[in-house]
């Protein structure tokens, strides 16, 4: 039996996670977190003895878990992380911006804690299953698949007045409003590059990302030989989430199988970096390295908060992060408290940005 602490218990993630571990009798629920969000009713419904809304670390500490499962939205998510890794304890990661923004200082803990770190991202999950087990003189390189989300193949010009609701409208996967966002903009993407770099200690030359409308095929990577081992399935986040959960075994899902005698097409192609330039600006901030993938992450979360409360328009998210870059010092963190430092830093700098923009728009 398998104890899970769930964190970011009412998002998309953590609603799937729970059909997951109700479905299986090899996990049981033994702790639930969701920021602010009154979670009496769902902790009663579970029978789960501990809750929080907020002290994510003093709730892992009560409830001593086998496996966390961090579906916490963005910088917030980083004590859970970094707390799972130093006690070698098992995470099941779905918090890309803690190990974004964190990367270094993560892998130095999980080094420490010994610990299973599991990714839940579909694409990262694909990528660790189509690893596993080779030699990394295999390994020639590996493929991350965006969907485009909803404005591939529109110009600068078109995506002047899209508005929040069109920029929610998933074509493929059902996700919360930050990453729906985020895969708009292809700032999903940039950060998994980066996570990925992280995750399978590969240089960023040899991860590359395409786009792939119909997101069945979740990640590939590329063998010396020339070959290439891709992962494919329906886009349902139920897969990988179970995958982390039930590691090394493989539990059953709901989820149904590809109908490949239906006439699936596959289609590849480059993504526009132009039009959506924080794709580009990801991989410039991890080859930067030091805290730049941090200064990014936090002047996303805040530009992609300005448009969802309505005053930023969708091309003004990839300017605030490209300004706030441009004007941060981003030195290496040596710990936490450096990194939450920069972190807080950016976010001003950030909310500068937004005032500006906003301004000149009035």
């Amino acid at each position: 039996m398998k104890r899970v602490a769930l964190l970011g218990a009412t998002g998309s993630v953590g609603r799937q996670a729970l059909e997951i571990i109700e479905g299986n009798p090899d996990l049981e629920l033994c702790a639930l977190a969701a920021g602010s969000t009154d979670l009496s009713a769902l902790a009663e419904l579970h029978g789960v003895p501990h809750t929080s809304g907020g002290d994510l670390v003093a709730l892992l500490e009560a409830c001593e878990p086998d496996v966390v499962l961090n579906a916490v939205v963005g910088f917030a998510g980083l004590p859970a992380t970094m707390w799972a890794l130093e006690h070698g304890v098992t995470l099941a990661l779905a918090n890309k911006e803690s190990l974004v923004a964190a990367g270094e200082l993560a892998l130095r803990a999980r080094e420490r804690g010994r610990g299973l770190l599991l990714p839940v991202d579909s694409e990262h999950s694909a990528l660790f299953q189509c690893l596993e087990g080779r030699a990394p003189d295999e390994i020639a390189g590996v493929v991350l698949t965006a969907s485009g989300g909803p404005f591939r193949g529109r110009t600068r010009a078109e995506l002047e007045r899209v508005t929040r609701s069109d920029a929610l409208a998933h074509p493929t996967w059902q996700m919360g409003t930050k990453i729906t966002v985020d895969s708009a903009t292809l700032a999903n993407k940039g950060l998994e590059l980066i996570e990925a770099h992280f995750l399978f200690g590969l240089p960023y030359d040899r991860i590359e990302v395409v786009v792939h409308p119909t997101s069945v095929v979740h990640a590939l990577v590329r063998l010396h030989d020339g070959a290439l081992i891709a992962h494919l399935g329906n886009p349902d986040m139920r897969v990988p989430i179970s995958f982390a959960l039930t590691y090394p075994e493989r539990g059953t899902t709901t989820v149904p199988q590809l109908d490949l005698e239906s006439g699936l097409t596959l289609t590849f192609e480059a993504p526009d970096v132009e039009t959506f330039p924080l794709l580009k600006l990801a991989r410039e901030a991890g080859e930067a390295g030091g805290t730049a993938p941090c200064v990014l992450n936090a002047a996303n979360e805040v530009a992609v908060g300005a448009f969802l409360d309505g005053p930023l328009p969708f091309l003004g998210i990839a300017e605030v992060v490209e300004r706030t870059l441009a004007a941060a010092d981003a030195p290496a963190a040596h710990d936490l408290d450096e990194l939450a430092e920069i972190d807080s830093d950016a976010r001003v700098r950030a909310r500068e940005a937004v005032g500006r923009l906003e301004g000149a728009r009035a």
